[in-house]
């Protein structure tokens, strides 16, 4: 269940609160395979699941810009904010890549907010995203994302 801020200027006095995690996300290859097909990017590693079966994961493994796209399904499942006219992705301030994502694997995305600030005409806040793998020690990605919201 996402946590729910009244309106953008609620977001100010949210620096540090946690905001859960998301639903868990299965990885199967055909959203790898259709994330290939959009972006051109046909590495064995991800696409050729007999190759990669004796490659360094023992199976394709996600690409690291798919996990990282999917902070966009991930962020308002667990961070809504109401009373608003826009929000924005203004873009991100670091990436990382810990841990590769194998195929059939589960992922979901656990929130923090790191920073808020007025900004012209709304709120802009700052979210550390960490895309965790069920059953693995480190995260698939984390992220530090960047929101605008305009009341």
């Amino acid at each position: 269940m996402a946590t729910t801020f009244d309106n953008p200027a609620a977001l100010l006095e949210a620096v540090g609160r946690d905001l859960g995690h998301s639903d868990w996300l299965q990885i199967d290859q055909e959203r790898i395979n259709q994330f290939a097909d959009a972006t051109g990017d046909h590495q064995w590693i991800h696409v050729d699941p007999d190759k990669a079966a004796d490659g360094p994961y023992g199976a394709t493994i996600a690409h690291g810009y798919l996990t990282l796209s999917l902070a966009n399904l991930f962020l308002p499942q667990i961070m809504q904010v109401e009373n608003t006219s826009m929000g924005v992705n203004y873009g991100c301030e670091k990436v990382r890549f810990p841990a590769a994502v194998p195929v059939g694997s589960r992922i979901r995305g656990h929130g923090e907010v790191i920073s808020a600030e007025e900004v012209k005409g709304g709120v802009q806040v700052v979210v550390r995203m960490t895309i965790e793998i069920e059953g693995s020690e480190r995260p698939a990605c984390v992220i530090d994302t960047i929101s605008r919201f305009f009341p």
